[in-house]
């Protein structure tokens, strides 16, 4: 028996398929033997991502190589945001339309805390250790970061820019129209950050001295958005001139020619990030796809695509300077960076929700 398992375990050197990827570098990786044995149904994962921009950005990066250095086939599907219902009925259920999903950090810590729906990694590969900690756990491989911040309409602010969250509520010294963002997530933060709050001591959050600190811009704000096409399409057409977003979608409204520009001075962080659902029978084809996935130069493949910020400091050494300088984990974005904490929002969202809701209606 022992024979038995450590020739199912070997890795197979003679028939290794070594992939090339950016930068000229290589990536070796070898199955079990006894994956050859599978049917190709067999060898087969099903990946949840958010879908959009990341359809095209994942299969250059991850599904299409993956599968030519591996024989597995890993197919992206898109799914809905912060799906942690899905994934409590499928484990529940034993019913699995994804083995893994991309999944914010948010949504790992309710999962793991509301009965520990996600498998453990056991991964131990360069690009995994190399990541910082901050950008992973025992059931998280951080994958990309995106950042809350403010843009602004630069054809309306000419020479006397707004640079900082207490900027967006001075309507006496940077007159125009403004747009936040109708929920507390972030702007919860961004009021108190505006009030003096330091990054450091955000949390607990203090939620009346937030919401006293939005009652002075109420009467300023002309649009509460809903979904972060809404900024890219307001950013755009200059229908407002200062509006709080996600860095993507303020980088959208660039890139299709506006005069827009991010300011990156103390944008909230968050990430998503890999995790195989707990009890797949494919958990450790999995594991193989999150070892690929996590080298910076696969990382960097799809940034072209999706305008957030790798979390393995490798992958800056295989993209464009010009595109770096758009992501959130840049070195210069990410020096004044703060972290939005996950634990806070899953532990006190629907209270917070309740609150900010009934505020608005005042």
């Amino acid at each position: 028996m022992t024979e038995k398992l450590t020739r199912i375990g070997k890795l197979v050197i003679g028939r290794r398929r070594v992939l090339k990827i950016a930068g000229g570098a290589t990536l070796v990786l070898a199955a079990p033997a006894y994956w050859k044995k599978l049917s190709a149904q067999e060898k087969r994962i099903v990946v949840r991502d958010p879908g959009g921009p990341y359809t095209a950005g994942f299969n250059e990066a991850f599904h299409e190589p993956f599968k030519k250095a591996t024989g597995i086939e890993s197919v992206g599907v898109a799914g809905q945001h912060e799906p942690t219902s899905l994934i409590k009925g499928m484990v529940d259920t034993k019913t699995y339309t994804w083995d893994m999903a991309l999944l914010s950090q948010a949504a790992h810590d309710q999962l793991v805390s509301e009965g520990n729906y996600l498998e453990d990694l056991k991964i131990d590969t360069p690009g995994l250790r190399s990541t910082p900690d901050h950008f992973k756990s025992a059931k998280y491989a951080g994958n990309d970061v995106f950042t809350a911040m403010f843009a602004i309409r630069t054809d309306h602010f000419k020479g006397n820019e707004p640079k900082s969250w207490a900027d967006i509520w001075n309507v006496k010294d940077f007159p125009g129209r403004r747009s936040l963002r109708k929920h507390p997530f972030d702007t919860i933060e961004e009021a108190l950050l505006a009030d003096g709050v330091p990054g450091d001591k955000l949390y607990p959050c203090d939620i009346p001295r937030a919401l006293k600190k939005l009652d002075a811009i109420k009467k300023d704000v002309a649009v509460w958005w809903t979904g972060g096409a809404q900024t890219s399409q307001m950013l755009k057409t200059g229908e407002v001139h200062i509006c709080t977003t996600w860095n993507a979608r303020a980088q959208a409204a660039i890139d299709e020619g506006a005069p827009v520009k991010i300011v990156w001075n103390q944008n909230l962080w968050s990430s998503e990030g890999w995790c195989i659902i707990r009890g797949t029978p494919k958990a450790d084809m999995c594991r193989e796809f999150i070892k690929f996935a996590v080298d910076g130069a696969r990382q960097a493949a799809w940034t072209k695509h999706v305008a957030y910020g790798p979390t393995h400091p490798d992958a800056f050494k295989h993209i464009p300077e010009a595109r770096a300088k758009q992501l959130p984990t840049y070195p210069d974005n990410f020096k004044t960076a703060i972290r939005a904490d996950p634990v806070y929002w899953a532990k006190h969202k629907d209270k917070v929700t309740e609150q900010f809701e009934a505020w608005l209606l005042t």
